[in-house]
């Protein structure tokens, strides 16, 4: 089973066990972290619609924080005698995927039913 989970503006294949390097989540090391996938495929099964990704979760473990590689820039403008040089290396956590779990999926049936109840609750 794998999925694919969205953060820091990227998208990850992962999969459980795997180690990854993301955009700074904002916990602390050893704290668990929750990802909402925006895909998750299990063998013949394949989960991609809002509905079917409601109680779907990617759990994960903050292992630690690095450095992404450094990034030099140059900025030159002729004729004005104006160049300059800059750096940057982005801050980056890591990830241990400890978990993928699909959630209950409930019967579009009974969705349609709890969504027409609710509207005809917010009409009284």
């Amino acid at each position: 089973m794998y999925a694919v989970i969205s953060t820091g503006g990227k998208q990850y294949r992962v999969e459980k066990g795997e180690r990854l390097e993301v955009e700074l989540v904002g916990a602390d090391q050893g704290a668990a972290v929750e990802l909402k996938p925006v895909l998750v495929v299990d063998g013949d099964t394949v989960l991609a619609t809002r509905h079917d990704l409601a109680n779907a979760v990617v759990k994960a473990t903050v292992v630690g924080a690095t450095r992404g590689p450094k990034i030099n820039g140059f900025i030159y403008k002729p004729k004005s005698n104006n160049r300059r040089r800059y750096g940057h290396r982005q801050d980056l956590s890591v990830l241990e995927i400890t978990a993928i779990n699909k959630g209950r999926a409930r019967s579009r049936a009974a969705a349609s039913a709890g969504e027409s109840a609710d509207e005809t609750a917010e009409e009284d």
